[in-house]
């Protein structure tokens, strides 16, 4: 790849980055496959995986039963013998079909075979609240894959992160979740046309502040960059730092920031309640305690499923002004 090709950008939306980067991987490797329900002659209900059936055909770009244990099954052992699948799970609320495929058998292999045997699967799948889907297709499930030794973890909150990430996990030899957000399939950002890699397990930080610092996840980064401009008013520098991958987690760039603002807020659009957040707000009290100039905010969704009902779900669903209120809380603020 030259310099040139590296560094041509155009502008994208998020669901265009997740079709450009399967199209590179299915580009770069005969091995790389995907498959998933209707994501060949229908493209993806979200359009994600659109053009590929007609460049790559059926044998690489397959259509599967509705069927998600079985869906999962075939990527474990399609990786365990070579190749390099791309397994695509609808809605992430569809991941409690294929619970045990993923948990004993995807996450486990590698570690069952004495490190022997290579798992480079990819699975992608969709989350988020916001678009009135309902309970049942809008949960983000995220703290549950992280919480499995043997998997890693990434949610991506741009288009470049998107094809970024993708391409990373796909070149992986262990088996990775990327969390897409299906709010977010609309978002434009530049993506290089070239083939490129987001490197798993390095935060970036999106906003760079001197008196607070905020760690957000997914579509959660945006709101926080909202929130970080209003309150710019009140005096409040805000650093936010995009974790980018869960797990591994880079918590050494996130404890570096901490050190320098004192203080800390953790987003994400999960139930509050064991959400990741509490892993980062722990980590962050054991590694930079006597930094900390107040307790660890945290801000997330209800302990409630997500309503079907738009204006409940806009209750439910975090936002800029959510996180400014916490923020000023932990600050002393009247809010």
């Amino acid at each position: 790849m030259t310099t040139a090709e590296a560094t041509t950008s155009r502008k994208l939306t998020y669901v265009a980055a997740i079709a450009d980067g399967l199209r590179c991987a299915l580009r770069e490797d005969p091995l790389v496959f995907v498959a998933g329900e209707d994501i060949a002659g229908y493209g993806g209900v979200f359009g994600h995986t659109r053009g590929l059936l007609a460049e790559f055909g059926p044998t690489r770009v397959l259509d599967t039963p509705i069927s998600e244990a079985g869906i999962i099954g075939l990527g474990v052992g399609a990786a365990a013998t070579g190749c390099r699948p791309v397994i695509d799970i609808m809605f992430m609320d569809f991941m409690g079909e294929c619970g045990d495929e993923i948990l004993n058998q995807m996450a486990k292999m590698r570690y069952m075979f004495g490190g022997k045997a290579r798992l480079p699967m990819t699975v992608t799948t969709m989350a988020g609240a916001g678009m009135n889907l309902a309970a049942q297709h809008s949960q983000s499930l995220e703290a549950w894959f992280c919480h499995i030794p043997g998997l890693k973890v990434v949610m991506p909150a741009t288009p470049y992160d998107a094809k970024g990430l993708l391409l990373a996990a796909v070149r992986d030899d262990n088996p990775v979740v990327v969390v897409f957000n299906k709010r977010s399939l609309g978002m434009q950002g530049d993506v290089p046309e070239a083939a490129y890699a987001v490197e798993l397990g390095r935060a970036n930080i999106v906003r760079a502040g001197t008196n607070f610092t905020v760690v957000a996840t997914g579509r959660m980064v945006h709101e926080a960059l909202a929130a970080a401009m209003a309150l710019a008013q009140d005096g409040l520098d805000l650093e936010v730092v995009d974790p980018r991958t869960l797990q591994p987690l880079d918590i050494e760039t996130i404890v570096a920031s901490v050190r320098k603002t004192h203080r800390a807020l953790v987003v994400h659009e999960a139930v509050r309640f064991g959400g990741f957040g509490a892993e980062v707000a722990a980590q962050i009290q054991e590694l930079a305690f006597d930094h900390l100039d107040a307790p660890v905010g945290r801000v997330g969704a209800p302990f409630a499923p997500v309503p079907f009902s738009p204006a409940l779900e806009k209750l439910y669903v975090p936002n800029a002004d959510r996180i400014a209120a916490e923020v000023r809380r932990v600050v002393g603020l009247q809010v």
